[in-house]
C-alpha cells in the first residue's frame, strides 16, 4: 500500500472520488480535525474530483444538529466546526459532490447540517459503479453479526422514535447520555473476543452477493479481502494520531481512492486503497 503525505502526489489529474470513513472528530482531537483540513485542501487542488464520501464516524460523538445549528453568529466564529463547514463548502462550489453515511458515533447527525456545506446524507447501502465494477457502501457495524448485544443496541439507536425521543433531550441531557453510553461501550468492548468486533464471514458473503465488491469501515482493521472466490472486500482505516509524544506526531489513516486515467473512460476506473499520512 502506497503512503503519501498529500493527496495531490497520487496522480492529481486522474482522482476522481476519495472514500474515508472512521475520523471519530472531536474538540478534544485537534490533530485529527487539523489532519482533514488538510485532506480537504488536498482535494481541493485536485482537479476532476467529482465526490467525497464520508462512511461514518466522522464524528466521535453527535447529539443532534441543533447542538451547532442554535449557536449565535459570534459563537460559530470561534467554533471548531466553522473551519471544516467552510472548507467543505468551497468544496462543493468547485463541483465536488460530499456524500455523507451515518455511523454508529453520529447516527443523530442530520440533513440540516449537511445542507450547511451542500451535502447529502445517504442511507446505508449505498451502491456505486466503479469501471465496470459495482461496489456495495457501508459503515460496516451492521456485518459484525456476532456481537449480539451491539446489533440489538444498534436497532434501537436506529429506530426513528428513539432518535426522535433523544432529540426532543435538552442538549445537556443528550451530551450526558451520550458520553455514559460510550463509557459503557468501552467497558463492554474490553471485555469482548477481538473476532466478536470483526465482521461475520456469513454477513459478508450476503452483503456482497448483488455487487462486485463491497467497501466499509468501522471495524478500524485497514486492509484488502478476499470475501468470495471472484468478489474482494475493501475495509478502510481510522484516523490514528501516531507517535503524538514526539516532536513530530503525524495522523494517519487508510482511505480510498478511485482514479480514471486521463486519456481513458470511465468504464477504465479503478478502485484503490492508500495511506494518507499528515504531520501535525
Amino acid at each position: 500500500m502506497q503512503t503519501f503525505n498529500h493527496l495531490i502526489t497520487t496522480r492529481p489529474h486522474e482522482v476522481r472520488q476519495v472514500f474515508i470513513s472512521d475520523l471519530h472528530l472531536s474538540p478534544e482531537e485537534p490533530a485529527l480535525v487539523q489532519a482533514f483540513l488538510a485532506l480537504l485542501d488536498d482535494c481541493l487542488a485536485l482537479p476532476i474530483l467529482k465526490r467525497l464520501f464520508i462512511l461514518g464516524d466522522w464524528f466521535e460523538v453527535w447529539i443532534g444538529d441543533d447542538a451547532y445549528l442554535t449557536l449565535s453568529d459570534v459563537a460559530r466564529q470561534t467554533h471548531w466546526l466553522t473551519p471544516l463547514i467552510a472548507k467543505l463548502k468551497q468544496l462543493r462550489i468547485k463541483g465536488c459532490e460530499i456524500l455523507v453515511m451515518h455511523g454508529n458515533r453520529d447516527f443523530l447527525l442530520g440533513q440540516p447540517f449537511c445542507n450547511l456545506f451542500g451535502g447529502e446524507l445517504i442511507d446505508e447501502p449505498h451502491m456505486l459503479t466503479i469501471g465496470q465494477q459495482l461496489y456495495r457502501l457501508e459503515h460496516g457495524d451492521a456485518l459484525c453479526t456476532d456481537d449480539k448485544k451491539y446489533q440489538f443496541f444498534r436497532k434501537i439507536m436506529r429506530n426513528r422514535l428513539t432518535q426522535w425521543y433523544l432529540l426532543n433531550k435538552s442538549l445537556e441531557k443528550r451530551l450526558a447520555i451520550a458520553e455514559k453510553m460510550r463509557q459503557k461501550s468501552q467497558q463492554n468492548n474490553a471485555n469482548k473476543a477481538a473476532h466478536i468486533m470483526d465482521v461475520n464471514d456469513e454477513a459478508v458473503i450476503q452483503a456482497v452477493a448483488n455487487s462486485d465488491a463491497l467497501l466499509h469501515g468501522h471495524t478500524h482493521r485497514p486492509d484488502i479481502h478476499q470475501a468470495t472466490t471472484d468478489k474482494k472486500r475493501y475495509v478502510l482505516g481510522d484516523w490514528r494520531l501516531l507517535n503524538k509524544d514526539t516532536r513530530k506526531p503525524t495522523v494517519s489513516a487508510v482511505i480510498g481512492v478511485m482514479i480514471t486515467n486521463a486519456h481513458s473512460d470511465s468504464n477504465k476506473a479503478e478502485f484503490k486503497l492508500v495511506e494518507f499520512s499528515s504531520l501535525v
